[in-house]
């Protein structure tokens, strides 16, 4: 009998590990189905992810876009509910932190679908995060726990998951960094943008800690433009924080500086074509902490907090919250070429696609086998 398995997408970060677990279940035989929540709608946000991703156009998109937090949840909720009674997958596979995750744990563990979480075990400490909920929640209730580092492992065992609802598989979101780099370098991204290797650095960010919050906003501001008078920088601007830098009177400000390049959100390629090749990157975002570790790139983390501690206690990876000072004295380290050096995790080597599957497919064969001989027992 062929295995249904559903992953769960709705934002950026969750395409980079739907792909290549997509891909490892083609491989593998596997009736694997991707549904859209539609939680990132805009083309720039999420299309594009799709197409250069190569994969297939989910069975279903459910279109919930924006609201708040509530709202969004209990629209995916609802679209999720019907997905599920009529297409009865045999495990929903959530991946990442979003509002789309916790939704399709909570609905799949309701209807006694059995739930997996891959990247499980995450934990900033920060419940003033939105994400950290959602990680929590999904946790409590997953039957199946794919961990990206031992750290994840650590942080569930304390929490009473049991070992063997546990498998650290490495982190998938390197699997996707490594098969699409050389496609990445061969665009002439940094041409086009009169930036030369190793000679500029890439900002990101878009959490609402950082970009609602004007004074927040305004430190990070001035110490990004004292680094520029050092270095170019390419601030590939969030919607969010495109709307709020004109809030706060920030717009002006960089793009006044000559060497400055703000531009409009990037695709998948195109954005890890900058990253790959920059002296080093600024970002407020998870997933990049990883990728720069797997890439040896210098990573300064404007947050006070991180999830994946692992980036920093063995990767390149440095938090400096939005001090203004700390963010100059970490980028000065940097220029002067006394950047943090790091090593690659066990396990981020492009394979963890295949320990998902392989993880997956295990789990529901013992879970079969638990079924028939309850089954048996029940008749005798």
């Amino acid at each position: 009998m062929t295995i249904r398995i559903f992953t769960i997408v709705g934002a950026r970060p969750n395409f980079m590990k739907a792909a290549p677990i997509h891909a490892a279940a083609i491989r593998k035989g596997v009736d694997h189905r991707i549904i859209h929540t539609g939680q990132h709608y805009d083309e720039a946000m999420s299309k594009i992810f799709f197409d250069e991703l190569g994969m297939p156009e989910p069975v279903v998109y459910l279109g919930v876009g924006s609201g708040s937090h509530a709202v969004q949840t209990a629209n995916i909720m609802i679209g999720l509910e019907k997905v599920f009674m009529e297409h009865e997958p045999d495990l929903v596979n959530v991946v990442g932190d979003v509002n789309s995750t916790v939704a399709a744990a909570l609905v799949a563990k309701k209807l006694h679908i059995p739930v997996c979480h891959t990247e499980a075990g995450l934990r900033s400490r920060d419940l003033q995060m939105p994400e950290e909920i959602n990680r929590m929640v999904t946790d409590v209730i997953s039957d199946l726990l794919l961990t990206p580092s031992v750290d994840g492992d650590e942080n569930l065992l304390a929490e009473g998951k049991t070992r063997e609802s546990i498998v650290c598989v490495g982190n998938v979101m390197i699997d996707t960094l490594f098969m699409n780099l050389p496609k990445a370098k061969e665009l002439n991204t940094l041409e086009e943008l009169s930036l030369k290797e190793g000679n500029y650095a890439v900002l990101t960010m878009h959490r609402p800690s950082n970009v609602d919050d004007e004074t927040a906003f305004t430190r990070v501001a001035n110490a990004l433009l004292k680094i520029a008078d050092q270095i170019p920088v390419v601030f590939p601007v969030h919607p969010r924080a495109a709307k709020n830098m004109d809030k706060f009177g920030l717009t002006n400000r960089f793009e006044s500086h000559q060497n400055i390049q703000l531009l409009k959100p990037l695709g998948y390629l195109e954005f890890m074509s900058l990253v790959s090749r920059s002296k080093f990157v600024l970002t407020d975002s998870g997933g990049l902490q990883e990728e720069t570790t797997a890439l040896g790139i210098p990573c300064v983390t404007l947050r006070e907090n991180t999830e994946r501690p692992i980036t920093a206690t063995e990767g390149t990876n440095t938090i400096v919250g939005t001090d203004a000072n700390k963010i100059d004295e970490v980028c000065q380290d940097i220029l002067s070429d006394k950047g943090k050096q790091g090593r690659v995790p066990e396990l981020w080597d492009g394979k963890a696609s295949e320990r998902i599957l392989d993880a997956m497919t295990k789990f529901l064969g013992a879970n079969e086998r638990e079924h028939v001989k309850m089954a048996s027992q029940n008749k005798t």
